[in-house]
């Protein structure tokens, strides 16, 4: 029944993506169910970030037509062959689970792109919301047979790739906070999440989630702090699909030799995109606060903080970092 009703979501939000008036009885019969039926659907559409009205006599319309994700469309944007398999599901709980969950044989480069995520997740278990359309939400498989020392920095070098990506789009601005996200002009703009399974010792399995906000306006969507999109700087018409192609692809070429020498080749380049470098922040880890100077990062993705004491590292896990 769960599997039903996502089918017809998934319908529905096709047929509606033209941002035409569509009647409850027209959408009834081509999805052979009741009107009663649809209504609450789209109503369940509509919870999850869906920007639908309805006018007596002439049905349901989005308040503006949307161009969906498509698996073709982004792949044929790509500079170079397809290096894995690419799929766009409509309605899924989240990217990082289908991956994690799939029946089949993942591959390095696998990725799952998502319009909606009824349990889209961002860093220490926050609910990741934002407008259908209005973001760019994936996740890309990779093992590391090298395990979890293999992986240190590695959602450092994700931003390094979404900023890449982004100069590529036109976006020449975007910078990077420690170790999760990137900014642009001061704002959060996307983050990063990181999911890893695996045995001390042994290959490590890696679902990388990225969130990017397309078109979030910050006065209706609080994500905990200040916050932008690409259409402040792209304008209205953003293409998702082109901007999923050159983010994919980066990873895609990033990836293989962050697997073999590791995350040094990228401090420089890192350091250079340093949205605090060289400011006083404040760290945030447990009930402790510390405050110093951000002096940048090392080879294994640790953030230097430079105190009275003399430079401390500090790790990912709950360390969260904010400006003085």
């Amino acid at each position: 029944m769960k599997h039903k009703s996502r089918e017809v979501r998934q319908q529905l939000l096709c047929l509606l993506a033209d941002g035409d008036f569509h009647s409850g009885e027209t959408l009834a019969q081509t999805l052979n169910l009741s009107r009663t039926a649809i209504a609450g659907h789209i109503n369940q559409l509509i919870d999850w970030g869906l920007d639908v009205f309805k006018v007596k006599g002439k049905g349901y319309k989005l308040n503006r037509p949307l161009k969906l994700l498509d698996t073709e469309t982004i792949t044929g944007a790509f500079c170079n062959k397809p290096y894995a398999d690419i799929s766009v599901l409509q309605v899924i709980e989240s990217t990082n689970t289908e991956l994690k969950n799939t029946d089949r044989v993942r591959a390095n480069g696998d990725t799952v792109l998502a319009e909606i995520q009824t349990a889209g997740r961002g860093r220490h278990g926050r609910q990741w919301l934002a407008p259908v359309g209005g973001s760019l939400t994936f996740s890309m498989y990779w093992r590391f047979n090298d395990g979890y020392q293999g992986m240190a920095g590695l959602s450092l070098l994700v931003g390094i790739a979404i900023c890449r990506a982004l100069r590529d789009c036109g976006v020449e601005e975007a910078r990077l906070k420690w170790p999760n996200d990137v900014y642009l002009y001061g704002k959060k703009l996307a983050g990063v999440l990181i999911e890893v399974e695996g045995q001390i010792g042994a290959p490590a399995d890696c679902i990388i989630g990225i969130g990017l906000n397309v078109m979030v306006p910050a006065h209706e969507y609080d994500v905990g702090q200040p916050h932008t999109d690409l259409s402040q700087v792209l304008g209205p018409d953003v293409d998702r699909n082109e901007v999923a192609a050159r983010i994919i692809e980066q990873l895609w070429t990033l990836l293989p030799d962050f697997s073999q020498r590791g995350f040094e080749p990228y401090i420089e380049e890192w350091q250079h995109l340093d949205w605090f470098a060289d400011r006083t922040v404040v760290i945030k880890t447990g009930d402790k606060r510390i405050s110093g100077i951000n002096r940048g990062i090392d080879a294994s993705g640790a953030l230097l903080l430079e105190t009275a004491d003399g430079i401390t590292r500090f790790h990912g896990g709950e360390v969260s970092l904010r400006a003085n």
